[in-house]
């Protein structure tokens, strides 16, 4: 009989990552998730119909706590990683000028340096299970085109994809697949948050007031499946997601002069 297959997700108590994570459960994976929150971790694996489970609380930025959380998710999969799913993120809006201090190292902390702390922190066990095993890096829309009004954020998310590109090459020896999801605005909770300190309005609203389309986490799921599973380096989700990377391409102009053209940032 074959070994169970194991993946870590950072992230893992809401949104995304738990979306990932019961995906990923519901076809017999053994299934980690790492959070700041316990009891979300707890409700996410609760919806996985096997006991094959397991969390860690942590922060993705402290660099220790990385060994230990993956060492920790090994001994309880049996000795085996097969991906990481670098997911933790948060959200920022507004001007630059109004983002404070706090804000933008906050987000630039979990955003990327978490991101890149779990990438050295996963190496030694992606290569022991290689040739097949997958950095899965959740990236954005955001990183496609700077988004006007979510600078901070963009440039996380911009840095997200260059790290992904950059060790899909790095990596290649290794026999380690590096991956990125791009989705344009999901169905999570984050929708439900203020963009930054100084605005009351959630980010819902404004995406719903600009026109924009959500997509159901599910789909991000089955995208990280098929990240995991397949040869693309960047894969896109959403309409948003796949209209902003065909323009950005084909009609820069075009969408130089949209962003531009932006009445007021998404925090104001």
């Amino acid at each position: 009989m074959a070994e169970r297959k194991a993946i870590f997700i950072t992230g893992g108590a809401s949104g995304i990552g738990r979306a990932i994570a019961q995906f990923f459960g519901e076809r017999s994976w053994f299934v980690g998730v790492g959070d700041i929150d316990g009891k979300g971790m707890e409700q996410t694996l609760a919806g996985i119909g096997h006991g094959f489970t397991y969390s860690h609380k942590f922060d993705v930025r402290d660099r220790a706590a990385w060994d230990t959380a993956l060492a920790s998710f090994a001994t309880a999969a049996g000795g085996r990683i097969d991906v990481v799913a670098n997911n933790a993120g948060i959200p920022l809006g507004g001007s630059l000028s109004d983002n404070t201090a706090e804000e933008i190292e906050r987000c630039l902390d979990i955003n990327l340096k978490g991101v890149l702390f779990g990438a050295q922190a996963a190496l030694p066990w992606l290569t022991k299970s290689a040739p097949g095993s997958c950095l899965l890096n959740t990236a954005s829309a955001a990183g496609i085109y700077g988004t006007s009004g979510a600078s901070v954020y963009s440039a996380t998310k911009f840095g997200v994809r260059g790290l992904t590109e950059a060790l899909d090459a790095e990596w290649a020896e290794f026999g380690i697949k590096v991956r990125s999801l791009c989705p344009g605005f999901i169905d999570t909770p984050l929708l439900e948050h203020a963009p930054n300190q100084q605005s009351n309005e959630a980010i819902r609203d404004r995406v719903k007031a600009a026109g924009l389309e959500i997509t159901p986490v599910g789909d991000v799921a089955q995208a990280a499946w098929d990240a995991v599973h397949g040869e693309r380096l960047h894969t896109l989700v959403g309409q948003t997601a796949r209209r902003l990377a065909f323009a950005s391409r084909w009609l820069p102009g075009r969408v130089r002069k949209m962003a531009r053209s932006t009445t007021r940032p998404l925090g104001q």
